[in-house]
């Protein structure tokens, strides 16, 4: 009797095939060393070990945390459960990111790519790069750092004496006070600026970048480069006025900063064109 006519052997192989798959990405799997995981592009790969890194593995960290029902629908000032909600999900995403790095023998993360989706329930932080260490060297003591930025910008902070310490982060959610009648026949006939959104937009901006700072700081970073921010109105709730910002921290690991200076490079494989023979004939 062959294994396909034996009830159930083909659901048993199937589960050792999606067990064995599972244990691929840990590194699991027998005979030699897995070869290396990336997202990065060649240049970056190549970039990474010109400077004496090496990436390593492409790791990930995700966190879904609850909002309290009803917070959306009327309130006044600022919206602290949610914005408790989007701090607590970015915390965990980069902490089990973090995990993730340290348990491959990563000194750190670049090329993070953040992805963060605000619903009436709850908020979710999708955190991808790719792990990366120093070219021989073991895992260090203290826990690896979470960067956003690319593999080219990660080798010129290296070359200046500078070393990303962590992801940074700030949000805040403010509500816009509702406009009465009169104020809103007042505008229906002439352009007027809607103040209550505007004053949300600055208090809700104030908030997220001063907790942004704050991690920072709490990080022992001297700044935050490559910020990148979020803000406008909710799709559900149009009256409340949401900002976040992200950052990669960063601190002076060298004695003093390294002044680096540009060089122009001239490529040879350039796409664009400049000019096109066909357009003289007028088609």
């Amino acid at each position: 009797m062959s294994g396909d006519d034996i009830p159930g052997a083909a659901f048993a192989d199937l589960r050792a095939e999606v067990a064995r798959a599972f244990a691929a990405p840990e590194g699991k799997t027998s005979g030699t060393d897995r070869g290396v995981t990336s997202d990065l592009s060649i240049d970056e790969a190549l970039l990474l070990h010109s400077i004496g890194w090496e990436p390593i593995d492409l790791i990930f960290g995700a966190s879904v945390v609850s909002i309290p029902v009803g917070i959306w629908t009327w309130g006044q000032g600022a919206l602290d459960p949610a914005s408790s909600a989007h701090a607590m999900a970015m915390t965990s995403a980069s902490r089990r990111m973090e995990d993730q790095c340290a348990s491959v023998g990563g000194h750190g993360a670049v090329g993070v790519r953040v992805a963060i989706e605000i619903h009436p329930r709850h908020v979710d932080v999708e955190l991808t790069g790719t792990a990366v260490r120093p070219v021989g060297r073991a895992a260090r003591r203290q826990r690896p750092f979470v960067s956003d930025l690319s593999a080219r910008d990660f080798a010129l902070l290296q070359g200046s004496g500078w070393a990303p310490v962590g992801l940074a982060f700030g949000a805040s959610f403010v509500y816009a006070p509702r406009r009465t009648a009169g104020t809103v026949l007042r505008q229906s006939t002439q352009n007027v600026e809607l103040v209550n959104y505007t004053q949300a937009l600055y208090a809700a901006r104030e908030s997220a970048m001063e907790r942004m700072q704050r991690s920072a700081l709490e990080m022992s970073a001297h700044g935050i480069v490559a910020v990148r921010v979020d803000e406008g109105p909710m799709p559900f709730a149009r009256h409340v006025i949401r900002f976040s910002s992200w950052g990669t921290a960063v601190a002076l690991v060298a004695e003093s900063h390294v002044g680096r200076q540009p060089r122009v490079v001239l490529a040879l494989d350039d796409q664009v064109v400049q000019f096109a023979p066909e357009a003289l004939h007028g088609g």
